[in-house]
Parts: structure tokens; sequence; C-alpha cells
């Protein structure tokens, strides 16, 4: 079953992604609800306990780009966040990405690799718990990020730009309090390193007939049918 085919028969509020199935990972831009990300991926696995996807090398990608044609972090810090933004279209040229993300938590896991699939790192972003809808998952960056060793050692990532986020008003005093507050219960997550870091992620690979999930006309169109 398609996404497009759960949209018209009604069944996404129940259904889960089979593997193999292509859907749209998309995250608002902080200053409004306009979709400003967006990465076609292909379904690894998706229960009630884990969305796994795969974005595959190649992969066409809508990100955000100033309106003068800058992107976005060769922009300084100070003026990052206050120019006029576009989105433009961006094919991924880096290996892979596998992304994990569970029911109603606050960040998503992503692994890298180098190429020849040597494993590099897990990167934990921070961000809001991922909303379903009948054509794939909907969120919203909060700027601070975590990455995570095969030697279990971790470290903060963006720390200037969480800051940043507060000084021009993309995010409020109570919202960071609560950022802050996921990624010290991730970090925890770390120590006791639990899953995703034990599961074995990084051993897996991608079904080698996957075909590249192509970018849709609409990739910014309203979800239709949210799911809880």
């Amino acid at each position: 079953m398609t996404a497009e085919t759960m949209e018209t028969t009604g069944t996404a509020d129940t259904a889960h992604w089979a593997a193999g199935e292509h859907i749209l990972w998309r995250y608002r831009d902080n200053a409004c609800d306009r979709i400003h990300i967006c990465r076609p991926v292909t379904v690894v696995r998706d229960t009630d306990e884990l969305l796994a996807v795969w974005m595959a090398p190649g992969t066409d990608c809508v990100k955000p780009l100033l309106a003068d044609g800058t992107p976005v972090h060769r922009e300084p810090l100070g003026t990052r966040y206050t120019k006029p933004r576009t989105t433009t279209r961006s094919r991924w040229f880096g290996t892979g990405v596998l992304k994990l993300a569970r029911p109603g938590e606050p960040w998503s896991v992503w692994l890298f690799w180098e190429r020849g699939w040597r494993f590099k790192d897990w990167y934990v972003n921070l961000e809001e718990p991922l909303t379903r809808w009948a054509g794939g998952v909907d969120s919203e960056d909060h700027f601070l990020d975590i990455s995570v060793y095969p030697d279990r050692s971790w470290e903060w990532k963006d720390e200037d730009e969480f800051e940043q986020a507060q000084r021009v008003g993309l995010m409020s005093p109570a919202k960071a309090d609560r950022v802050r507050a996921a990624g010290r219960s991730a970090v925890e997550m770390i120590h006791d390193w639990g899953p995703p870091f034990s599961a074995g992620w990084e051993d897996w690979r991608p079904d080698p007939a996957w075909t590249v999930p192509e970018l849709p006309a609409d990739w910014d169109r309203a979800p239709a049918r949210v799911q809880a």
C-alpha cells in the first residue's frame, strides 16, 4: 500500500508503512508553519515502538536557502536567522543516513557511515516528536544536537546555533528549557547504552533492490489525515 493509497482509503489512522515504501521526512520552519526541509526516504521498519527510514545517496531533497542565494551555514551566525529565506532543491551526495525515531520522543537518532560502510557515528537530533500523516512525518528542529561515537564518547553540537535562536526569538526561554531537559534525557540514554546504540543498527544495510525515492512536486502539501 502506498502513502497515496492510504490517503484515499482512510486507513492512515491505524496502518503502519511496509518496508520499502517511500514517505517524506519533513521539518517546519522555526519561524512559521511552512515546510522548509523535505527528504524522501524509504521505510526500513515501522512498528508501534520504532520508525526506521533510509535516506539514500543521490536523493533529491529540499533545504532552506537565504533569499540572496547564500547557503544558510555560510552566513555569519549573527544574521543567519534574521535574513529572508527561501528553499532550494538539493541532491544528497553523501553516504546514506539511517534515521530512527520512537513515538513521542523529542529526538531522532541518525546513523552515519564513511564510504565503504565504515561506521562513523550516531547523531541525536533534538526535535519535536514526529507527527505522522498519510504521506510521512513532520517535525520542528530544535537546533541543539549530540554526536555519539563508537567508543561511547559523546559531545554537544550546535550549541552556538541554539543560543542564537533564543537571542533572535525563534525559541522562548520556556521552550529552550524543555529542549535542554530533552537533551539531558538523551545523555542519560547514551550513558545507559541501551537501544538504539546497543541494537546493532550500525551493521544494517539497505535492500539493494530499493530505488531512490523521488521528490514529489507537492512536497510542501498540508498533511492529509494527521495521525495521533
